[in-house]
């Protein structure tokens, strides 16, 4: 079952200007550490930090709440497994909000995706519950 669906876009050129104009303050106050390496390595330092960015507002918007109800930045990170796929981790208000979304019997599974074609970035962000074992689903 589906809980919740988000996408945004965002404009890789303006997070360069961004990037430029607050530097460390803007990273420090948006991205994790992890993040930040992540970014920092690729040659599309800008194109890295936008895909985040959208996949932080496409999860809010998934969640049901947007970042003006109390979700930080930080509570949603961008990793990525071994084989490169993105995954969306979150903790305090974020887990907190999911966690009480997530049916009882259900473990909540976040899936994302990111693209950019210059100078757009953008993220879909879906949140399945799950049945765990011996959980009933209706349809």
């Amino acid at each position: 079952m589906i809980l919740g669906i988000g996408t945004d876009l965002a404009n890789i050129e303006r997070i360069e200007a961004t990037l430029a104009r607050f530097g460390d303050r803007f990273r420090n106050r948006v991205f994790t550490e992890t993040e930040q390496r992540k970014a920092e390595r690729r040659r599309d330092v800008a194109g890295t930090y936008a895909k985040r960015w959208a996949a932080k507002e496409a999860c809010s918007k998934a969640l049901g709440t947007g970042l003006r109800m109390g979700i930080a930045w930080k509570d949603m990170a961008v990793t990525n497994l071994p084989t490169g796929q993105p995954v969306m981790q979150v903790t305090g208000w974020a887990k907190e909000r999911l966690d009480a979304m997530t049916p009882p019997g259900h473990e909540a599974i976040i899936h994302v995706t990111l693209t950019d074609d210059h100078p757009w970035a953008q993220a879909f962000v879906v949140i399945e519950a799950r049945p765990t074992d011996g959980a009933i689903t209706t349809r």
